[in-house]
């Protein structure tokens, strides 16, 4: 299966996912393309909706304290629900979909989470830290949500006017 990840401010990233109901093969293809899609990509959590598929289907896989990110450490979560969150932290966020941007966005500190995995076994999770906030990102983008929706009326207008000059400036490099 081969995956490409969409770019703000392609109109899928704004749709909402659908819960996925048969954990097949098909399922297995695309969270073990996903993979390999964000391992080239040099993220640590990718949606599902960021590769074109609809679907409530997430993975995350947090650097070590080496920054290399082992198999054994790969978190894959099909139709996650946040079930308890406490605390409050701020951390400069990025995205795959939209590259070259990073912002500070407020988010839960510490949350648990509900989700299947790949088999379709209910599974718990508890999270702080990185592993909180990306859980957080990546199910926001589930729910049609960017980081940049986050931001404050101002911090958006100052983002757009800086995308819009960075994509011209692309296409002056590929001219």
């Amino acid at each position: 299966m081969k995956l490409t990840i969409v770019e703000y401010p392609d109109r899928r990233l704004k749709e909402k996912s659908k819960a996925v109901d048969r954990f097949d093969n098909e399922l297995h293809r695309l969270l073990d393309a996903m993979n390999e899609v964000m391992v080239k990509s040099n993220g640590i959590g990718l949606a599902a909706i960021q590769v074109g598929h609809a679907k409530q289907v997430l993975i995350l896989n947090i650097p070590d304290e080496n920054d290399t990110q082992p198999v054994d450490n790969l978190i894959e979560m099909i139709n996650p629900t946040i079930v308890q969150t406490s605390g409050e932290t701020v951390y400069q966020e990025g995205c795959l979909s939209v590259p070259s941007f990073y912002e500070d966005i407020d988010r839960h500190e510490k949350i648990t989470v509900h989700y299947h995995d790949r088999e379709g076994s209910v599974q718990t999770l508890s999270a702080e830290g990185l592993l909180s906030i990306a859980i957080q990102h990546e199910i926001d983008h589930l729910n049609g949500i960017l980081f940049i929706d986050k931001l404050s009326y101002s911090r958006r207008k100052k983002f757009e006017k800086e995308y819009k000059r960075v994509q011209k400036e692309k296409k002056l490099s590929k001219a």
